[in-house]
């Protein structure tokens, strides 16, 4: 790879790593194209020597998003591990997480901005939906695959439900409350 391509590779990785940050922090399209080059240093019209459209842009920042989370998720999944659905619940549901979309999971970020996208950007979320579902299963006590799936579905609901409605409210205490009951309802379920 010759000097220019490789600058242009970590220019390109830069741009849709700060994109999957801001598209998690203020949705799909609380950002455009022109704002986001010119925060990652860049002109706008710089932006098609980079990606054929926004969609695409779109594309390769959630799927960096969801590769950041699965890479994260592999620390539940390693036969080594001892952490339990209740740690991932625990972190899930955090205010650490609450209070920073930017880094934290893009499932329930974008949610909404996703269903009215695209069959491409709907076809990269439904993947990372699956992975995360075949992770979380894997954490359930559950002996039957299909209690371990119903366990994943509603595991998986509980906590993007209520991370969502958490940051939606500008009620700090019915944020608390939803956190809280999504844990102690997703650890019961686990008992």
């Amino acid at each position: 790879m010759s000097r220019s391509q490789a600058e242009k590779a970590v220019i390109h990785e830069h741009i849709v790593n700060l994109a999957a940050e801001r598209f998690r922090e203020v949705g799909l399209n609380g950002i455009g194209v022109a704002d986001l080059m010119k925060e990652a240093g860049r002109t706008g019209g710089g932006f098609y020597k980079h990606f054929e459209s926004r969609e695409k842009l779109v594309e390769e920042a959630l799927q960096c998003a969801f590769d950041k989370r699965e890479k994260a998720l592999e620390q539940y999944t390693d036969p080594q591990s001892t952490l339990t659905l209740a740690d991932l619940v625990d972190s899930y549901l955090s205010e650490r997480h609450l209070n920073d979309p930017g880094s934290g999971c893009a499932l329930a970020a974008v949610m909404n901005d996703v269903a009215r996208s695209s069959d491409s950007i709907r076809g990269v979320y439904t993947q990372a939906l699956q992975n995360e579902l075949a992770v979380i299963a894997a954490l359930t006590s559950g002996k039957q695959p299909s209690k371990k799936r119903a366990q994943a579905l509603l595991a998986m609901c509980t906590l993007v439900g209520a991370i969502g409605l958490s940051r939606a409210v500008t009620n700090e205490e019915l944020a608390q409350e939803l956190l809280n009951t999504g844990k102690t309802l997703l650890k019961a379920l686990d008992a």
